[in-house]
């Protein structure tokens, strides 16, 4: 994975608006020395791994989308997304252990600053690694005339998170190297998984956005 680990260019800015430094607030010499050291580094520190299948889309009733094999996913916003699309790629991601091992590490250590950079890079590089993934998809699902719509992750909108294992379960075993805990959290901690709808140019799909009517204003996934 050592080319896609290349691709995934951390912004600097974003990692010190994630620490509380936005535009308006120059941070220290410190600090700035300290996210420009990680930021050159933290390659060494991650193990991209990713995996993703295409299922067809068997029937969609209400708030439920049946993808086979009995998996069965619910959510209204996503039954209305696909709706519009006949297949659907379902991905699973992670950066691995090692980055959040040495977070754990500088924290136990009372380097509390190092340990917040470091784990906001690491949190950057697996978003970059799912835009990685997307991108990826798409050029696929372009490459048969066809169109691709936003990533969806359980836990965006109306979709629970205990849906997580419906998306493991399509995986068919491989997942990356994540496995799931008892409370359905995904291990590495670094990971994402989603979906992601394809279907025909003429039904809009890439548009397909249902953040403006809904009223959860500080959602992390907002767009």
């Amino acid at each position: 994975m050592l080319a896609v680990s290349s691709q995934i260019n951390i912004d600097r800015q974003q990692i010190l608006s994630h620490i509380g430094y936005g535009d308006e607030y120059e941070p220290s010499a410190r600090i700035t020395s300290l996210v420009n050291d990680y930021i050159e580094n933290y390659h060494d520190l991650i193990a991209p791994s990713y995996s993703y299948t295409f299922r067809d889309i068997e029937w969609i009733k209400g708030n439920r989308i049946s993808i086979g094999d009995s998996i069965i996913l619910r959510s209204k916003v996503i039954a209305r997304l696909l709706e519009r699309c006949e297949i659907i790629a379902v991905f699973a991601l992670t950066i691995g252990n090692h980055l959040e091992d040495m977070v754990t590490h500088l924290a136990e250590n009372s380097l509390v600053l190092q340990a917040t950079v470091l784990d906001a890079i690491g949190s950057g590089a697996a978003e970059k690694l799912a835009s990685h993934i997307e991108d990826k998809i798409k050029r696929i699902a372009n490459a048969g005339e066809l169109m691709t719509s936003r990533r969806f992750s359980p836990g965006y909108c109306d979709w629970e998170v205990s849906q997580q294992k419906m998306v493991f379960d399509a995986l068919n075993g491989d997942a990356a190297g994540i496995h799931l805990t008892e409370s359905l959290l995904m291990m590495p901690r670094k990971s994402v998984s989603g979906i992601i709808g394809i279907g025909l140019p003429n039904k809009d799909i890439e548009n397909y956005n249902p953040c403006p009517t809904c009223k959860k204003k500080e959602c992390p996934g907002r767009r």
